[in-house]
């Protein structure tokens, strides 16, 4: 098997312990590329391209230890073997113990060791990066499972003959949650609040503010505040919570009558609901989309009012099934395109969430740009 060749920087300002360095990785036919570089200000320039560095501690431009934490200090800086004198073993020590991978002394080397301390060097360093790599990955993971316990919770809707089906998908390849978020919650009298809402932009941050105004939202539901208010409230605590001024939110809240033959949603500069009956899609009375959470102080919503007949189903969504590519045509998707779709899915039976999503995916190229999250509330009776 072919042995991968190692980018090996020397860095050293004495010309005979450069030379003594090439002449013993030729006498092992060592599989380096080798660079040289006399000052610390020269290697710091060619240290992008170097898997393992062999560093003098004695340079014109910087002198005992104050090389190595330099270098070790640039972002994803190589694996460094330090090379000490005859009477400087000790400071190669204290060199490993502040991040070097070993030490080896001037004089007591020949090509064997250098050649094994360089692979050891560079395998000890790539170890290292995976393992962070890991660690990152795994707490990234973790951080992912509690955002989403926050944005996509369990509804409450125990004993409801509502029923309720959610989807979500993150947008790109990021594979992390964004800023969309819905909830449901079921009501003594039976009534049902639903809401689906999207945060402006991507990031732990809106994330957070997602979390926060869903967990806002479920309060002020469970406390028995009048839908009329409930929004005024959450855009108070968008307003208090976000981490720019330029943050806003669109949402889409439902409530469902405890008859089940009415009701009423409220939008925030979000796109409205589609209200299926069977296999076709109802128009819906006219709305006046109201300004997202977070742009007008004092701003009041109001509801519009939809009767439900029997065997009804509402999807409320975020735009990020809407705002997919089509091919050959310069527009995004849109509503309407949407609902041709949807259509022709709910004609093969009520499992339609998948199906549409992957056709949006398709129609793109490739993954949405933006997350897309469906709640979809049905008759249950």
């Amino acid at each position: 098997m072919r042995t991968k060749t190692v980018r090996v920087l020397l860095v050293e300002d004495d010309d005979g312990d450069a030379l003594l360095v090439e002449a013993l990785l030729e006498e092992v036919s060592a599989p380096f590329v080798l660079a040289r570089a006399r000052t610390l200000a020269e290697s710091e320039r060619l240290l992008a391209d170097a898997e393992c560095v062999l560093l003098d501690l004695g340079l014109p431009d910087a002198t005992g230890l104050n090389a190595l934490h330099r270098l070790l200090s640039k972002p994803d800086a190589p694996a460094i073997l330090v090379l000490t004198g005859r009477d400087d073993e000790r400071e190669g020590i204290t060199a490993v113990a502040a991040g070097a991978e070993d030490y080896l002394v001037k004089g007591q080397v020949d090509g064997e060791l250098l050649l094994r301390g360089v692979r050891y060097a560079v395998e000890r360093r790539r170890s290292e990066d995976a393992q962070r790599q890991l660690r990152e990955a795994k707490l990234l993971a973790a951080e992912r499972a509690r955002l989403e316990r926050g944005l996509l919770p369990p509804p409450l809707l125990q004993n409801s003959d509502v029923d309720l089906e959610v989807r979500y998908q993150p947008g790109g390849q990021r594979m992390l949650l964004g800023g969309d978020f819905y909830d449901a919650v079921g009501m003594p009298d039976g009534t049902v609040y639903a809401i689906i809402g999207d945060v402006c932009g991507h990031g732990p941050d809106e994330a957070a503010l997602g979390v926060c105004l869903r967990i806002a939202w479920r309060a002020l539901v469970l406390s028995g505040a009048p839908p009329e208010k409930v929004l005024q409230t959450l855009d108070q605590v968008l307003v208090a919570e976000r981490h720019g001024d330029g943050i806003f939110t669109t949402a889409c809240m439902v409530t469902v009558a405890p008859d089940r033959r009415s009701a009423r949603y409220f939008l925030a500069g979000h796109p409205e609901p589609l209200l299926m009956v069977g296999d076709r899609i109802v128009d819906l009375p006219q709305s006046k989309i109201g300004v997202p959470l977070g742009v007008l102080p004092d701003y009041a919503w109001t509801g519009v009012d939809v009767p439900l007949p029997s065997g009804w189903s509402l999807a409320c969504y975020t735009d990020g099934l809407i705002e997919g590519r089509v091919p050959d045509d310069i527009d995004r998707l849109g509503v309407e395109r949407l609902c041709e779709i949807l259509e022709a899915h709910l004609r093969n039976g009520p499992n339609w969430m998948d199906s549409v999503i992957a056709e949006v995916t398709e129609l793109n190229g490739g993954a949405l740009d933006d997350d897309v999250a469906i709640l979809l509330l049905k008759d249950g009776k």
